[in-house]
């Protein structure tokens, strides 16, 4: 597959941030083909494709695999796809694979949180309360901030469910956002005072997508595709609900046990869409990637909110917003789930993107997606 290839859509214009030679994002291709005729080099240079093909190695060949976006100036420098969307059928991946998100679902889920205060009809301050009456009285000071910036204190549904031995789910069900209201609504505690410290929670991302559509009188998959992959031309992305539209150029999920590759592509919390139910390209996900530079569907202080440290992390050097990890002059997050590793990570000052989606559940790309990203600084931060 070739390094430099167009970013194409034929329905919606290629949407990236403007760069300091104009205002019109200039796809690869023609990048390329101005260069040949002009005797300079374009994009990802021989080096550089030489180390990010070490870099990804592991993802190639007749494996489970990944697909790599590098946005630097507005321009793909690098997009493609590595090894096998799905193991049995032979499909390779590529840039329009799409991927179970896993927890890099919640950049959305805090968008459309952020699109309903724009409206009107959220305010951040609202108690979770106020909107699902279920919750138990222990939760009534968990405002909507604490959701998006996992300072809620509520309780893991994981971990409820783990206390009960899933008694509440038949052989091969899934549980649902509905159902992770309806565990915590028995859950006469929390973890601690909201808004005193910061714990990763599901259970607040998956409450955040019940009232999107409590607010919005829309389901929370009809919202997402209606006022956030609709307007930006990410017409494969869909939060996924069995029975509902499928899942085009679908990567499916594999695990290693006792040597060999296995499909584990879903688990009984694979249908709680709030937390980690999305599934994208890197080809949708460039779409993404440039509206966070400008107003066409986050206004600024809602991107401002987003991207701002609401607390600090369990990790010092790492703080949260909404939706977004931020460490130093990048934004990012990851998302892992069985036979799922992604993450996005952002440095908006340099105008650079690497996003590496991949359908194994193992390495972690996050330090993969780092090194990456230093090829293109000039600082090799």
């Amino acid at each position: 597959m070739n390094w430099m290839t167009a970013h194409m859509d034929d329905s919606a214009p290629a949407a990236h941030p403007p760069t300091a030679a104009g205002d019109m994002h200039i796809p690869a291709i023609l990048l390329a083909t101005a260069c040949v005729l002009a005797g300079c080099a374009t994009g990802a240079d021989h080096r550089q494709h030489a180390q990010i093909d070490r870099l990804m190695a592991r993802y190639t060949g007749a494996v489970p695999g990944a697909s790599l976006l590098v946005i630097h100036d507005g321009v793909d420098v690098v997009r493609r796809g590595y090894g096998l969307a799905d193991l049995e059928a032979g499909s390779e991946a590529g840039p329009a694979t799409n991927y179970r998100l896993a927890s890099v679902t919640k950049q959305f889920t805090a968008a459309a949180i952020l699109l309903l205060v724009e409206d009107g009809r959220l305010r951040l301050d609202d108690h979770a309360r106020a909107w699902l009456p279920e919750l138990p009285p222990v939760t009534g000071a968990v405002t909507l901030r604490h959701l998006l910036s996992h300072m809620s204190g509520l309780v893991d549904y994981e971990d409820v469910l783990l206390a009960d031995g899933m008694p509440e789910l038949p052989a091969g069900a899934q549980l649902h956002d509905a159902d992770v209201l309806r565990l915590l609504a028995a859950q006469d505690r929390t973890y601690f005072a909201p808004g005193s410290r910061y714990r990763y929670s599901n259970s607040g991302y998956a409450l955040l997508a019940l009232i999107v559509e409590r607010a919005s009188g829309r389901t929370f998959q009809a919202f997402l595709g209606e006022r956030i992959f609709a307007p930006l031309g990410m017409h494969d992305t869909l939060a996924y609900v069995s029975g509902g539209p499928p899942i085009e150029h679908r990567a499916y999920g594999y695990s290693l046990a006792d040597g060999r590759w296995q499909r584990t592509d879903q688990s009984s919390t694979s249908a709680v869409l709030g937390d980690g139910g999305i599934y994208s390209s890197i080809d949708d996900l460039a779409k993404w990637d440039a509206a966070l530079y400008d107003d066409r569907l986050l206004g600024a202080e809602s991107r401002r909110l987003a991207f701002t440290a609401a607390t600090r992390t369990d990790d010092p050097a790492v703080a949260y917003g909404y939706g977004w990890r931020i460490s130093g002059d990048s934004v990012w997050h990851s998302g892992e789930t069985i036979g799922f590793r992604n993450v996005i990570v952002r440095y908006p000052d340099r105008r650079l993107t690497v996003v590496l989606l991949s359908n194994r559940g193992h390495p972690e790309p996050y330090q993969t997606a780092l090194e990456i990203a230093r090829l293109f600084t000039d600082d090799g931060r």
